[in-house]
């Protein structure tokens, strides 16, 4: 009769569905010497239980606990944020060009000068135009090359 009650209390404690009064019955079966040989295999974890409950902690624990000075680190924040707002107002001053350069910018008085200019700049673009032709002429030339050996 008791083999039967401590296998139902024991199916019950593995879906977890047992009483603290159920869980401490366990423990006094497994603790006993005379335990059924089929349910032997869980002695050792009840045995556990009652090894783990007699220990005793010696560490000791520290009762003041280091508090952060919030007064300083609200200061210090406060004057990170300062230093980058002074930072972007001082090189946003010095990167604005003047009203005068913006005016003034891409005008010639004399005609000479804006000639030689003029040719200065449609040289470049003249040279950067030519490179690019030379390199659609490789291409076709490839084309070709693809097309003899591969035909299509």
């Amino acid at each position: 009769m008791e083999l039967n009650k401590i296998e139902n209390i024991l199916e019950k404690y593995f879906q977890g569905e047992t009483t603290i009064a159920e869980e401490n019955e366990l423990k006094e079966y497994f603790s006993s010497p005379d335990v059924a040989q089929h349910l032997e295999q869980y002695k050792p974890m009840f045995g556990y239980f009652s090894q783990v409950k007699e220990q005793k902690s010696t560490q000791e624990i520290p009762l003041q606990t280091k508090k952060r000075n919030v007064a300083w680190l609200s200061i210090a924040a406060s004057f990170v944020v300062l230093l980058g707002i002074g930072t972007y107002f001082f090189v946003s001053e010095k990167n604005e060009p003047s009203v005068v350069a913006q005016s003034e910018l891409g005008t010639y008085d004399n005609p000479e000068e804006a000639l030689a200019a003029t040719q200065k700049a449609l040289a470049l673009l003249s040279n950067n135009v030519n490179v690019g032709i030379g390199s659609v002429q490789y291409i076709k030339e490839y084309e070709q090359s693809k097309n003899k050996i591969f035909k299509q």
